[in-house]
């Protein structure tokens, strides 16, 4: 069972991504902080009357040094210690408004990546607008800032500081620090976690991604350290980016572990479903179904109206459909072919799938050149004697005075010379042949 949870967790890393969504995530984390340094300095100059001076002037000195890890000294002249100035002594409440809302707005949309996740994760998407999730990222990156100012501070000056601050409890502090801190860090994870999911299930089933993530963060933390000691310190490709860049890697190390954790716990619930989580992926595999078929049902009546041949031509391209009246559109771009523009094949007709033709479509059928040959007029070069070398020894045999029963009458005159069965007979210049056997 532990070698399919781990298989699960590794595929859903891999589907969705979660190498380059903590990089998301550490680059708006990333972008967020120096406007909100900025702010919180700006605060300071309004409660000045409550601050210790030499806090105020050790913060101050504090930035100057870490901008002169990023910037050159005229930089650091020229715009970093006026701004500096500025903000702390005069209050500038321009800039810490402005630099508050820019810091929210990234906070939140690095907040937004790690709701978004989980909720795919667990196959409810959907089922929260833009509008919730984005209000939820805002409360969450709050939280986050409140928590953080407590939690991190605690963990990065150790518990030796805090016995320095309370030495009267120092073995109560020694003892009770580092519990505190995981408790506190697995508290805000479980708490992420399950906000994040659309519906609500059990706090308590959020526990076990807690727990990952927090070890891999902590482990990602200390191999983080060992390689920034043998690169970034010291002479570096980085020169004066050596500083920012460290941060964000550690930004994108602490977002990885996040994103780890609730793949984990959403690998658990497929496999322990909660009732709540259950009903929900029940209800959104539904809906999947329903928009199936109806877009199912659309496309079967668009194909019977006939639009499934639609071929927008080339040089009328689709992206322009949008700065034209819908009837013009179809107009132009859909192109319905009808049965009458329908390519035709020609038929191919074989000896044995052909048909007699019936009478009334059948042409005349010819008829041999000795049934329907017609006796030559007398204005015919050649005249009778030519024929007979063409017909050969069929016209010696015929009797005297033949004429061919559908041969019209002819027009040429006689000389009054009749043969033996009293036939008229023609003269030689008329184109009949002289009757031999009444001579």
């Amino acid at each position: 069972m532990a070698w399919l949870l781990l298989k699960d967790t590794v595929n859903s890393c891999m589907e969705y991504r979660v190498t380059g969504l903590a990089a998301e995530a550490a680059f708006f984390t990333l972008l967020s902080l120096p406007p909100l340094l900025l702010a919180l300095i700006g605060l300071l100059g309004y409660f000045d009357v409550w601050t210790n001076t030499d806090t105020v002037a050790t913060i101050r000195q504090n930035i100057l040094n870490a901008s002169g890890t990023v910037l050159s000294d005229k930089g650091v002249r020229e715009i970093a210690r006026p701004l500096l100035d500025d903000v702390i002594k005069g209050g500038r409440p321009d800039v810490i408004s402005l630099g508050f809302a820019i810091a929210l707005w990234s906070g939140s949309r690095a907040v937004n990546v790690f709701v978004d996740t989980i909720t795919i994760m667990y196959g409810l998407e959907g089922r929260r607008g833009i509008v919730r999730t984005r209000l939820l990222s805002f409360l969450l990156y709050l939280v986050a800032l409140i928590i953080g100012a407590v939690a991190l501070p605690l963990m990065v000056i150790g518990p030796e500081a805090v016995v320095h601050l309370v030495p009267a409890s120092g073995d109560l502090v020694r003892v009770l620090y580092w519990p505190v801190v995981i408790l506190l860090s697995v508290a805000f994870l479980t708490t992420l976690y399950h906000v994040s999911v659309p519906v609500r299930s059990p706090w308590r089933e959020d526990i076990p991604g807690a727990l990952v993530a927090l070890a891999i963060w902590v482990l990602g933390s200390v191999l983080l350290r060992i390689y920034l000691v043998h690169t970034v310190e010291g002479p570096t490709i980085y020169g004066s980016l050596a500083a920012p860049v460290a941060v964000l890697l550690w930004i994108g190390v602490s977002a990885f572990a996040v994103l780890v954790g609730a793949a984990v716990n959403a690998a658990i619930d497929r496999v322990w479903p909660s009732v709540a989580t259950a009903a929900g992926r029940a209800e959104a595999a539904a809906r999947a179904r329903e928009d199936t078929a109806r877009r199912r049902a659309w496309e079967q009546r668009t194909a019977d109206d006939g639009a499934a041949e639609i071929t927008p031509p080339s040089e009328f391209p689709e992206r322009w459909a949008q700065f034209l009246p819908h009837a013009d559109v179809r107009s132009r771009l859909h192109h319905r072919r009808t049965p009458r523009q329908a390519p035709r094949t020609p038929e191919t007709r074989t000896p044995e799938t052909k048909t007699p033709e019936t009478p009334e479509t059948s042409a005349p059928e010819a008829r041999t050149p000795e049934a329907r040959t017609p006796e030559p007029r007398a204005s015919e070069n050649g005249g009778a004697k030519n024929l007979a070398a063409e017909n050969g020894a069929s016209q010696d045999s015929r009797p005297s005075g033949f004429r061919p029963k559908d041969s019209p009458p002819q027009d040429s005159p006689s000389d009054g010379r009749t043969d033996a069965a009293g036939n008229p007979v023609r003269s030689a210049t008329g184109g009949s042949v002289p009757d031999t056997g009444g001579q």
